[in-house]
């Protein structure tokens, strides 16, 4: 009796183990076949601008296991990635096993100041969103704007915060022209000149704002090579013929009139040669 109860046990022991060893293989089958399966292949970045589509995948793919779909759909459930200089947030779309889709919300950023050797960027609330080492292309640099100190995530220590929506709105109809300008500055009363090289386009207030860049844009072409500055402060929502003022070339030497010569061989007759021509 002895002996077949432990034959029992032992039959017992290797049907358990078998069931055990079948599970893992199965496992391990669903596993390779997940793996293989649900591989991504194809990945699009929806959305960004101001990092590239590489950057991007290198932020959502931080690991060996974050290129299966299947996985991915399960880290980023319910979930947004954020925390990234530029980024209200991202998220991940799976399209099918081997696709995704990275939908990227970009801040609104309006423009940058330079504060202590950084840039700080703020949005059109005038708020720091980000600080960095680094000029982002297609944000405009932003001079005549007077503060005292820069905190992180708060407005911009300025008199009028109304300056904000208007550098907004002038970022927002260049990008819709296709313009860039390298600074955006304003004076003590809030007039506005934009820099082009060596150009410049004084707007004045942000008054017809929208109809001054319209012009702006077909004028541009004209003032490439050209130095000076194209008025349009005075533009009141009418045809009006803009002036262009051309800056002195301080190479160019002023000209001063010539002194006349008196000197003998000049061609000019002396007094006494006069009275002598008198008495003849």
């Amino acid at each position: 009796m002895v002996g077949a109860a432990s034959v029992m046990r032992k039959n017992r022991l290797i049907r358990a183990l078998t069931i055990i060893v079948v599970i893992l293989l199965l496992l391990l089958g669903a596993c390779i076949y997940v793996w293989y399966e649900y591989e991504i292949t194809s990945v699009t970045v929806k959305g960004n601008s101001h990092y590239t589509d590489e950057e991007i995948k290198d932020m959502v793919f931080t690991g060996p296991y974050s290129y299966n779909s299947l996985v991915l759909s399960l880290m980023y459930r319910n979930k947004s990635i954020e925390d990234i200089p530029f980024i209200e947030k991202m998220d991940v779309d799976i399209v099918n096993s081997n696709s995704v889709r990275i939908n990227v919300y970009e801040k609104a950023i309006a423009g940058y100041v330079e504060y202590l050797g950084h840039y700080m960027y703020f949005d059109k609330d005038g708020i720091v969103v980000e600080s960095s080492n680094r000029i982002i292309d297609g944000i405009p640099f932003v001079t005549g704007l007077s503060f005292d100190h820069v905190v992180l995530h708060k407005p911009l220590p300025v008199k009028r915060s109304s300056v904000f929506l208007t550098i907004l709105s002038v970022t927002q109809l260049l990008g819709k022209y296709e313009i860039q300008t390298d600074r955006i500055a304003f004076d003590s009363d809030g007039r506005i000149t934009l820099y082009f090289g060596n150009a410049r386009v004084l707007l004045g207030t942000d008054d017809y704002i929208d109809e001054k860049i319209n012009e702006m844009h077909l004028l541009l072409p004209q003032l490439q090579g050209y130095s000076g500055t194209l008025h349009m402060e005075n533009y009141v929502g009418e045809e009006v013929n803009f002036s262009f003022e051309k800056d002195k070339d301080p190479n160019e030497l002023s000209e001063e009139p010539e002194e006349e010569d008196t000197e003998e061989g000049s061609g000019e007759e002396s007094e006494d040669e006069k009275e002598e021509e008198k008495k003849e």
